[in-house]
């Protein structure tokens, strides 16, 4: 079996289109992790100089090829993308340029299957940082009623042509990073009837909310989310805001994979002590996070952390004043993050958010308490009510001489809570 699978390996180049779909079609199923197989696609990886096999090469070209085959050169390549072996073959310059293009593009008809193999491969180092420093081509578009100004050329492919008439102008090289937030965002976006046809986009996109939960787990990633940049990417003079200010409003959206990731990037990011005035302040205040010294309005994140974790409970007028307005009189109908690990991931990201003295006291004025209080009599799971019990100590626990002239708290949770030798205590980066 194992030889006749190997005999299809060359038809992957045959000058036939219905050929090269038929060969790859008995092979994709070999690429699933427990495969037995699976085996044949990583030959040759291993050792002091490890080469990229020819058949890594073609599924990576097959991915440009007409809507089934690049389908299943897509899957193939997102099942075969968890060994660390292969990850440097998959950000090689020219495939990493090509995937992130093809997201770009909003008529990519698998972009959400691109997405999936960009979150697999930033679960590795190496692939973030690349991400990080990227830049794509593009040719900027004459203003229309799209909400995507622009073409990326090196996204063509038999699944994504290239627009008639093509575009005139000169291509320029823009980062990649901030076009993928921008591209995350459209995805989310309906037209006004709710008429997926109407879209600006055809993929959904979800999975890049992983691919910035990976990246914002370095200090680098970090950093990129919590400096202000043009709130238009391809227009330097445009108003500056802050990457995470475009994606924190999907911690409440239907999808549990972009509102998960989501989740986790404002965690991550909540570990930069220095950043929690900007991660908290509201739009109206201007913020900066050093080392930047560029200031740019608040992210105004605390709605977005407290609404998974709020219910309808029906609070007295002088609680309901203090709170966010998007908190305030809440319907009957409103109810809590349903997964408890999002839960979890909220209220570890209100406990980073107190390892600052400011941080402390802005979730005392905005009646934080009384939203977790109401979560930790409905919660099931004992884990995150004991992490709700840690953020209620802090919250209505009295300043003492240790902390009251400190910035950082001594429980030092974002060292992983060395005031507990409980591992469970213990706050990660995700």
């Amino acid at each position: 079996m194992e030889d006749q699978l190997k005999e299809l390996f060359h038809f992957l180049r045959d000058q036939n289109p219905q050929v090269r779909h038929i060969a790859l079609s008995n092979l994709v199923g070999q690429t699933a992790k427990e495969s037995p197989y699976r085996h044949i696609f990583l030959q040759g990886i291993q050792g002091s100089k490890p080469q990229e096999p020819d058949i890594i090469r073609d599924l990576k070209l097959l991915c440009r090829d007409q809507l089934a085959t690049a389908h299943d050169a897509f899957r193939a390549l997102v099942n075969l993308s968890d060994s660390t072996f292969l990850v440097p073959f998959f950000i090689e310059q020219s495939f990493l340029t090509y995937l992130v293009s093809y997201l770009l593009n909003p008529d990519a008809i698998l972009a959400d299957l691109a997405s999936m193999l960009l979150s697999n491969l930033t679960a590795s180092s190496s692939a973030c940082s690349a991400l990080l420093s990227l830049r794509v081509s593009l040719v900027i578009l004459t203003p229309s009623a799209s909400q995507v100004s622009y073409y990326a050329p090196q996204s063509r492919s038999g699944t994504c042509p290239a627009p008639v008439p093509y575009p005139s102008g000169e291509p320029q090289e823009i980062l990649a990073l901030p076009l993928l937030i921008d591209a995350f965002v459209q995805g989310a976006s309906l037209d006004q009837s709710g008429d997926k046809s109407k879209r600006t986009r055809k993929g959904d996109l979800h999975f890049l909310s992983s691919v910035f939960a990976n990246i914002s787990t370095s200090p680098a990633g970090r950093l990129f989310f919590l400096t202000p940049r043009p709130a238009d990417p391809i227009k330097s003079d445009s108003a500056l805001e802050y990457p995470l200010a475009k994606i924190v409003p999907f911690t409440e959206h239907q999808d549990t994979i972009r509102r998960g990731g989501v989740a986790s990037t404002l965690k991550n990011c909540a570990f930069h002590a220095k950043a929690h005035k900007a991660i908290l302040s509201p739009e109206t205040d201007l913020t900066l996070v050093p080392p930047s010294t560029v200031s740019a309005p608040g992210i105004d994140a605390l709605p977005y952390i407290l609404l998974p974790l709020a219910g309808p409970e029906e609070l007295d007028l002088e609680v309901q004043e203090t709170l966010p307005s998007a908190l305030q009189f809440l319907p009957p109908t409103k109810k809590r993050e349903r997964d408890p690990v999002l839960r979890l991931t909220h209220v570890e990201t209100l406990l980073l958010l107190c390892t600052t003295r400011w941080g402390r006291e802005y979730l005392r004025t905005h009646s934080v308490y009384e939203i977790v209080r109401g979560a930790h009599l409905e919660e099931t799971m004992d884990k995150v009510s004991e992490h709700i019990e840690r953020l209620v100590q802090l919250i209505k626990g009295d300043e003492g001489p240790e902390t009251k002239d400190n910035d950082v708290v001594v429980a030092k949770v974002e060292e992983g809570a060395e005031a507990s030798d409980d591992e469970d205590y213990r706050i990660e980066e995700v």
